[in-house]
């Protein structure tokens, strides 16, 4: 009788073992999953709008809307300034600096600013168009560039800008900007090679 009673009662304590083994083992996949979605699902941030759209910012790559947006900004930011607020403009740009191309893009800004220092040299730009390539991560600025020594404007010229991009993670950094030649830079180019080599 006791026999049958112990054995009654290993079986109970073996069924709820079983069971039990079931559940972890349950619960373990079930926590494999929930891991695996956490880490491969991109991941958003609405930002509050500042334009008339809502903007999202994902992992799974740069919003259109948010490459204009930045590109529009960043521009205007390094497009427009004068000799009072150079250390400003250097330190806002070099914030935006992807840090693979911050030490470039800090020589060339030290050099405008060693250049425009102690001048009466000012610029202004005016956005004429914007386009922008998301899957190059890569936007083009056209405009007019005024360049005002004192309050008199002694220059006023179509240019084009390219700026290059990188987005890691939820951050879109500067990584380099270039003025694109006019046909008039290129004309004026060959003239100057063609009188060198004569």
């Amino acid at each position: 009788m006791e026999a049958h009673i112990a054995h009654r009662s290993a079986q109970r304590l073996l069924r709820q073992r079983n069971w039990l083994a079931l559940l972890a083992a349950g619960l373990a996949v079930t926590s494999l999953v929930a891991i695996t979605a956490a880490t491969t699902q991109s991941r958003e941030i609405v930002l509050v709008p500042v334009t008339g759209q809502s903007l999202t910012l994902s992992s799974a790559g740069v919003a259109d809307e948010y490459l204009e947006l930045v590109t529009r900004d960043t521009a205007l930011m390094l497009l427009n300034r004068s000799p009072e607020g150079l250390d400003y403009w250097m330190e806002q740009i070099l914030k935006l600096a992807d840090p693979g191309a911050h030490g470039r893009l800090k020589s060339e800004l030290v050099k405008i600013v060693s250049e425009q220092r102690g001048s009466d040299i000012a610029q202004a730009f005016v956005i004429r168009s914007l386009s922008i390539d998301p899957k190059e991560l890569r936007s083009e600025v056209s405009g007019t560039l005024k360049t005002f020594v004192g309050a008199q404007v002694i220059a006023s010229e179509e240019r084009k800008f390219v700026f290059r991009w990188s987005y890691s993670g939820l951050r879109l950094a500067l990584t380099g900007f270039a003025q694109v030649p006019t046909d008039a830079d290129q004309k004026n180019n060959q003239k100057t090679n063609q009188k060198d080599a004569s």
